[in-house]
């Protein structure tokens, strides 16, 4: 009987909201994708979009990448999985070892919501302690640390945790929640509650705000100085910005790091690394404790996924490659910025990297605050006027992510794009 449907239909009857979740776009414009090439994907009714959510920056290296694509199939000849240690794995895990400058030990999950999971137990186990501080707005996972304080009721009452979305309420007691881009209101909190903390999380570039001066510095002292583990989570900035992601990038080194996204080149996959000593609470030899925090994955490590991540790193190690990532993020936020400026449209571009956002205000926006200050309802409308002008794009208007797949002509279709969105919004 289902197959009467178009495959929207069926979508919707069989997906909350005929989506894997945050896209919440209206019925009539879900799209189910069928194929994608290069920058582009093409859904079950034959239309073709101009993709600028790469699979939330999953797809870095561009849709079906034929190396990576002949690297997972040959590895795939020789078994799928084995749910332990193996070839591509060791040599994947060493690649990371010296690429990334904290990564004295790496051990994989699938998934970068596992691999931030990892990292606040592993700061559990290695200083006993019970806190974990995160920063208002950041999303780290899908599990309830990673969610909470996210989305903020009102009134916000820092370092009060709200709940919302978290399905836990137990993480009002054990998370505190700080502005990020303040580091002396950051400091105090940190100062108050640093003999129950272990760990402070953060995206290193948070959302699509980059850090202010000082602020990741400061925050590495000041946890070194507490021996509060200092976790920063790469699955966004993770061989994105630089081929040792933000470490190298912005010159601080944290005790671990998170990974997934960027690395798989579109295969499933996950990581968690750091220093040595740290690490070794997941040492199987340290059961059943104390000290030892359980760590294993069924399908974490598995030499398809590795096979992908080689092959990928290859890519992205190329000399030059993230010059070009950095100069097609530049150029593509002065188009934004020329298209609406044109328009008379208030707004700012937020971004670094191949990583661009829009923001409607005409004010800067350097914090949670002044984020929640913009036009999110004109941003949502446009957004939304995007995918009906043949953008693919996540309407949460969240991070737009580019590739190596993408040129000039991608970002001359999004502002044309982008123009009538926006003229259609206008006229609501």
């Amino acid at each position: 009987m289902s197959h009467s449907l178009s495959w929207r239909e069926r979508a919707l009857r069989a997906l909350p909201a005929g989506s894997n979740g945050e896209f919440g776009l209206p019925p009539e414009l879900v799209p189910v994708i069928e194929r994608g090439s290069g920058p582009r994907v093409w859904d079950t009714e034959g239309r073709e979009f101009v993709d600028f959510t790469m699979a939330w920056g999953a797809a870095l290296p561009g849709h079906g990448r034929t190396e990576i694509i002949d690297a997972a199939a040959r590895a795939a000849v020789d078994g799928a999985n084995f749910a332990a240690v193996n070839r591509r794995a060791v040599e994947l895990a060493e690649r990371l070892q010296h690429l990334c400058p904290c990564a004295e030990r790496v051990r994989f999950v699938a998934s970068g919501t596992e691999a931030t999971l990892l990292c606040i137990r592993v700061a559990h186990a290695s200083t006993g302690r019970t806190k974990v501080l995160r920063f208002e707005g950041a999303y780290h996972g899908q599990h309830p640390v990673g969610i909470a304080g996210m989305i903020h009721g009102q009134p916000r009452n820092l370092p009060h945790c709200d709940p919302s979305g978290a399905g836990a309420p137990w993480v009002e007691r054990d998370v505190l929640v700080a502005p990020y881009n303040h580091l002396d209101r950051t400091a105090a909190i940190l100062e108050a509650h640093a003999s129950e903390l272990a760990a402070v999380i953060v995206e290193p570039f948070h959302r699509c705000l980059s850090p202010a001066p000082g602020f990741l510095q400061g925050l590495r002292e000041i946890t070194r100085r507490h021996g509060i583990v200092l976790i920063f989570d790469e699955v966004v900035t993770g061989f994105r910005f630089a081929p040792g992601g933000a470490q190298e990038y912005y010159g601080v080194v944290p005790d671990l790091a998170a990974y997934g996204k960027a690395l798989g080149g579109g295969f499933p996959i996950g990581a968690y690394a750091g220093r040595a000593d740290i690490m070794d609470v997941v040492n199987e030899h340290r059961f059943p404790g104390p000290g030892y925090a359980w760590s294993a994955s069924t399908t974490g490590g598995n030499p398809v996924s590795a096979a992908a991540a080689l092959a990928t790193l290859d890519l992205l190690c190329r000399p030059g490659t993230h010059a070009h990532l950095h100069t097609l993020g530049r150029t593509f936020r002065t188009k934004l910025g020329a298209t609406l400026a044109g328009l008379g449209v208030p707004a700012q571009i937020l971004g670094d990297g191949p990583i661009a956002q829009l923001a409607f205000t005409n004010k800067a926006v350097t914090d949670h605050d002044s984020y929640l200050e913009t036009d999110r309802k004109l941003g949502r409308a446009v957004m939304l006027g995007l995918v009906r002008n043949g953008v693919f794009l996540n309407p949460m208007g969240t991070k737009l992510y580019l590739s190596l797949a993408h040129g000039e002509a991608e970002m001359d279709r999004f502002c044309a794009a982008l123009e009538l969105a926006v003229q259609e919004a206008s006229a609501e």
